[in-house]
C-alpha cells in the first residue's frame, strides 16, 4: 500500500517502515470502560458515581463517592492534582469515573480517579512514538486483515494480530496472550524481517555463465566426497550456469571437508580465473598446497605480505591473504572468501570490486567452518543462498570429559602416554598474563611448569608476532603447545590427539567445538578435556554429549536464552521481541516457504 504524506510522518515517528511493523506495535494495556456490578479488587474499574464530599489537602484531594453500580460508598484520593482536576469533582454531581480499586477490611478505595465521557467499551492503550489516542485512531483507520494479506501474511495469522488491536473474535485482553496469538506475532515479526532482507538483495550480470562439470575432478581424487560435499558442489554448479552473479554461503562443520568444495569450484570455473582470500598466511599456504596437489592442470599463485610482486594475470587460481587487497588484481569470474567471519564487510566488498568489470560481477562464495543454528541459516537465505555441510568425511573418535583439580594427576599420566606414542598435546589458557579477576592461571604463570617437566614445549598467543612460525615449528618438532584460543581456526596439526581447555565454562560452546575440532584430524583417537573449577556445569555436560557443530550451535542458543543473541541478534544487529531462534524452527520454515512462493 502506498504511503501518503500523513502515513509517512506517522511511520517516521513510530520508527517503522511497513504495515507489518505497525501491526507488531500491540497495545501495552487495555482500559475496561464497561460498567460492572461487582468490585474486582486490584484492577482499574469504571464507576457510575455521585460525589458526596470533597476535601482539599495541600498535596491531594480526598473524595467520597457513592457508586450506584456497586450500591455503596468509596473513598478516593488524587495525589498532586493539576489545577484543572479541581473542577472535576463538585458535590452532588453524578458522572463516570475510572481508577484503581483496592479493598481492605470491608473498606474500598479508588486511587487517581479520572472523569470519563466515553463508556461501554474496552479501549486499547499504546506506548509508542504517538500519543495513545492518536495511535488508536491511526490503527483503526489503517490496519485491517486485508492490509496484512496484501503484505503477504496468511489470512488466519493476519486475523489473530488484528484481533489483539480490535478486541474481536473472542480475544480476551485481560488474560495473558495465549500461544496462538504469540505464534501469530512471531510469524509476522520474522516475515517482516525476511521480506526486508530479500528486498535488499541485488542482482548483477555475471562475468561467467557456463554449464560446468565436476565429475572428472571427483574421479581423480584418492577418496570419495560425502553426499553433502557433493550437494554443495552441485549448488555451486547450478549457480555458475545462471545469468545472475551468485552470492552463496557454504557453512560446514569442523573437518567437514569444505576445502574440497573450494577446489571443485575453481575446477568448474576454469579456464576462467578464481580468487580465494583466507584469513591467515598458514591457511592460505595450506590451501595453496592442496590446490597444487589436486588441481595440477591449473596455474596456482600464492599472495601473502611476503610475496614478491608478480604478474597475476598469468594464473588461473590466485590464493592469498588480505594482501590481495593491495595488489593489482586481474578480472576474475569467481571470488571465494574462506572463514568469511574473520574479515570485515568492507574487506569482502573490496575484493569483489577489485576483480569486477563495470556492471558485471564475479560469482561470490563465502565459506565458514563455524556452524550456525539451522534457524539462522534459513533466515540468512532470504538475502544469500546457503549450503550446509553437516557431516564429516570420516567420523572422528574423540572422547570429551569435564575435569577438575582432583583429576590433574590422571591428566598428566594421559599426556605422558600420548607423547610416548609421538602424538601432540595442546593446552589452551584463558589469558596471556596474570589477572586478579580470574581464578585460573595465565600462560605466563603456567608455562614454567610445562617447560620444566616436558621437552619441546612451544608457547604462542594472539599478540605474538611470530605465532604463525611458532605453529609451523610446533607442527614439525613440538610435543606440547601452550596457547590461547588463537588456535581456534587454521593450521592443520596431523599428530595432535589431545586438547586441554582451561576455564572451559568461560567460552561459548561453538568456540569449544572449534577447539575440539583441532584434534584427530587424520582419524587418530582424540581426547578433549574441559578443565573447570565449577563443581557443576550442565552446559559443559551437555556439550560433551554432542558431536555435531550444528546441534552445538542450537545448544548455544538454548543456554544463552538470557543473553544477547536471544531474543535474536542477527548480523545486522536486529533485535527480535517475539521470535526465538532456539524454539521457532517450524515458524521459520513456514515463513521461508511463504516468501519463496510469493
Amino acid at each position: 500500500m502506498k504511503l501518503t504524506k500523513e502515513r509517512k510522518t506517522k511511520f517516521e515517528k513510530l520508527k517503522i517502515g511497513s504495515y507489518l511493523e505497525l501491526a507488531l506495535l500491540i497495545p501495552s494495556s487495555y482500559e475496561d470502560l464497561r460498567l460492572h456490578d461487582k468490585i474486582i479488587p486490584h484492577t482499574n474499574q469504571l464507576i457510575d458515581a455521585t460525589v458526596e464530599s470533597v476535601f482539599r489537602a495541600p498535596n491531594s484531594i480526598q473524595i467520597t463517592f457513592f457508586a450506584h453500580n456497586f450500591g455503596h460508598t468509596l473513598q478516593a484520593v488524587l495525589f498532586r492534582p493539576k489545577p484543572y482536576m479541581m473542577h472535576q469533582f463538585s458535590v452532588g454531581s453524578r458522572d463516570y469515573y475510572y481508577g484503581s480499586i483496592e479493598c481492605k477490611v470491608g473498606q474500598c478505595s479508588m486511587s487517581m480517579p479520572k472523569k470519563v465521557t466515553t463508556v461501554g467499551a474496552i479501549t486499547p492503550k499504546y506506548k509508542c512514538g504517538l500519543r495513545s489516542d492518536v495511535m488508536l485512531r491511526f490503527i483503526q483507520k489503517e490496519l485491517s486483515v486485508d492490509v496484512l494479506m496484501q503484505e503477504g501474511i496468511p489470512e488466519e495469522i493476519a486475523q489473530k494480530v488484528v484481533d489483539i488491536h480490535f478486541i474481536t473474535n473472542g480475544f480476551n485482553p485481560f488474560e495473558e496472550l495465549s500461544r496462538e496469538y504469540i505464534e501469530a506475532l512471531k510469524y509476522v515479526e520474522l516475515f517482516a524481517y525476511m521480506k526486508q532482507l530479500s528486498s535488499k538483495r541485488r542482482y548483477f550480470e555475471p562475468l561467467l555463465s557456463k554449464k560446468a562439470e565436476y565429475e572428472s575432478f571427483h574421479k581423480n581424487l584418492p577418496f570419495t566426497l560425502t553426499a553433502e560435499q557433493i550437494g554443495a558442489i552441485e549448488d555451486i554448479q547450478k549457480d555458475l550456469a545462471k545469468d545472475v552473479a551468485a552470492k552463496r554461503m557454504v557453512v560446514g562443520d569442523v573437518g567437514s571437508g569444505k576445502t574440497m568444495v573450494i577446489l571443485a569450484t575453481a575446477f568448474m570455473a576454469a579456464p576462467e580465473r578464481s580468487v580465494l582470500m583466507a584469513p591467515t598466511t598458514i591457511l592460505a599456504k595450506q590451501l595453496f598446497e592442496e590446490a597444487q596437489k589436486f588441481l595440477p592442470h591449473l596455474r596456482v599463485a600464492l599472495v601473502t605480505n611476503k610475496s614478491k610482486s608478480m604478474e597475476l594475470s598469468e594464473y588461473d587460481f590466485i590464493i592469498g591473504t588480505h594482501a590481495l587487497l593491495y595488489r593489482e588484481l586481474p578480472e576474475a569470474a569467481v571470488v571465494m572468501v574462506d572463514e568469511q567471519h574473520r574479515f570485515g564487510t568492507l574487506q569482502r566488498n573490496m575484493l569483489e570490486k577489485l576483480v569486477s568489470a563495470q556492471k558485471r560481477k564475479p560469482h561470490y562464495f563465502q565459506f565458514s567452518a563455524t556452524p550456525i543454528p539451522r534457524t539462522q541459516a534459513m533466515i540468512e537465505s532470504a538475502h544469500i543462498d546457503v549450503s550446509l555441510i553437516t557431516s564429516t568425511p570420516f567420523s572422528k573418535d574423540i572422547d570429551s570429559e569435564v575435569i577438575h583439580k582432583s583429576d590433574f594427576p590422571r591428566l598428566l599420566e594421559h599426556i605422558k602416554s600420548e607423547l610416548h606414542e609421538n602424538n601432540q598435546v595442546l593446552i589452551v589458557y584463558p589469558l596471556v598474563e596474570k589477572s586478579e579477576q580470574l581464578e585460573y592461571q595465565s600462560i605466563e604463570e603456567a608455562r614454567g611448569y610445562w617447560e620444566k617437566n616436558f621437552d619441546d614445549v612451544y608457547v604462542t598467543h594472539g599478540k605474538d608476532k611470530e605465532k604463525e612460525q611458532v605453529l609451523l615449528d610446533f607442527r614439525e618438532k613440538g610435543k606440547i603447545l601452550v596457547t590461547t584460543t588463537v588456535i581456534e581456526v587454521g593450521i592443520s596439526l596431523p599428530r595432535l590427539t589431545t586438547i586441554v581447555i582451561v576455564g572451559a565454562e568461560r567460552l561459548g560452546l561453538s568456540t569449544l567445538h572449534q577447539l575440539r575440532g583441532r584434534v584427530s584430524r587424520t582419524g587418530l583417537k582424540g581426547y578433549c578435556y574441559l578443565y573447570t573449577n565449577k563443581e557443576n556445569s550442565p552446559r559443559l555436560e551437555e556439550f560433551i554429549q554432542n558431536k555435531s557443530g550444528f546441534d552445538i550451535a542450537n545448544l548455544d542458543l538454548k543456554f544463552r536464552k538470557s543473553g544477547d543473541l536471544l531474543k535474536g541478534n542477527l548480523q545486522s544487529g536486529k533485535q527480535f521481541q517475539w521470535f526465538d531462534f532456539a524454539e521457532d524452527f517450524e515458524i521459520t520454515k513456514r515463513v521461508k516457504e511463504e516468501l519463496s512462493s510469493s
